[in-house]
């Protein structure tokens, strides 16, 4: 595969690619701070500090999973199921990482695992896009995650801010914002025709386990049973392929 991280980096360069790509990311963070202020709305009104919802950005840095935490968030915490959850949610990452190890390939532990937690869906994409055009190295990544975690935060704590102040979120309609975005948010991830079948076992499956299971165990049973679903076809329809070619 074919790198353009093969030269000698210099003080320079590094400030150059962190510039550039937190440049990159600048027009996609405006609209990731958008819903972040949503889900800084829903942490006030489920009783999260400024504080804590800091931490959390800080700590996670994951959209989709804080909107299940949020969700969730419902004294006395459900931290196991929490944290399964999220874990599930993420899964996505072990393939960015692994798109990703072209860009790591020399590097040391230390530099992958302190890159890597600033990967968000958003510099990743902005970072594989430019990869195959020119020389890119994992400072660009880097300079994105930046700019992106830096609207999120601005995102979800100004609109933590707006939520501490409003006592009726229903009144304007605040309350369906969770549901919308987070919608807008699982679409985003569609491909096409091969998820349906996996989205159709979600769904099935999480809606079975909320009958029956009390708490937010039907995440963890419909995102698990969606994600091994997807596994399942994928490397079934990879199998096909190998026959078809050898044919």
């Amino acid at each position: 595969m074919k790198t353009y991280d093969k030269y000698p980096a210099t003080e320079n360069d590094r400030l150059n690619q962190l510039g550039a790509g937190f440049r990159a990311n600048v027009v996609v963070a405006a609209s990731v701070g958008a819903y972040g202020s949503v889900l800084g709305l829903m942490a006030a009104q489920k009783g999260l500090t400024w504080y804590q919802l800091l931490l959390m950005n800080l700590s996670v840095f994951a959209g989709s999973a804080q909107f299940v935490m949020v969700d969730m968030w419902v004294p006395p915490l459900p931290l196991f199921e929490m944290t399964l959850a999220v874990l599930v949610i993420n899964m996505r990452y072990l393939l960015i990482g692994a798109s990703l190890n072209p860009l790591f390939r020399g590097r040391s532990l230390l530099h992958k695992l302190l890159f890597m937690h600033l990967v968000a869906d958003e510099n990743w994409a902005m970072t594989m896009g430019r990869f195959y055009r020119q020389r890119t190295t994992s400072y660009f990544l880097l300079g994105g995650g930046l700019c992106v975690q830096a609207a999120w935060c601005l995102g979800t704590l100004t609109g933590h801010r707006f939520g501490a102040v409003l006592s009726n979120p229903e009144k304007y309609g605040l309350d369906f914002a969770f549901v919308a975005v987070f919608t807008a948010l699982v679409f985003s991830f569609w491909r096409g025709r091969q998820d349906f079948l996996p989205w159709v076992i979600t769904v099935f499956l999480a809606v079975i386990t909320e009958k029956i299971i009390p708490g937010k165990w039907y995440i963890l049973v419909g995102g698990t049973g969606g994600a091994l679903a997807a596994a399942l076809l994928s490397s079934g329809n990879d199998q096909q392929g190998e026959k078809e070619d050898g044919k």
